[in-house]
């Protein structure tokens, strides 16, 4: 009979050592002028309707995001963008 080629599974977990447990996790920043270009683009969505352009998930996840993407911007640009979605986002749902 062949040599069985198979892991035993019950066998002590040996990956563990190749991953270092020291290292630091590393965050990526978004680039600008996408995050400009995409937070303009819900902005701009919203802006045009009468009532919320989006179905509810969505619009949760805009609720969630906006912010979040905000902070890759200049402080001041962020800040006014963020403001600008809410005062929309409150605008929308007064007309529903």
């Amino acid at each position: 009979m062949a040599g069985n080629n198979q892991p035993d599974l019950f066998q002590a977990d040996t990956q563990v050592e190749r991953f270092d447990e020291t290292a630091a996790p590393v965050y990526y920043k978004g680039d600008p002028d996408r995050v400009r270009a995409r937070l303009h683009r819900i902005l701009s969505e919203a802006r045009v309707a009468n009532a919320l352009p989006w179905d509810p998930a969505r619009a949760r996840l805009y609720r969630r995001i906006v912010p979040q993407m905000s902070v890759w911007l200049p402080e001041d640009e962020g800040e006014q963008l963020r403001l600008e979605f809410e005062t929309e986002m409150e605008r929308l749902q007064s007309a529903a």
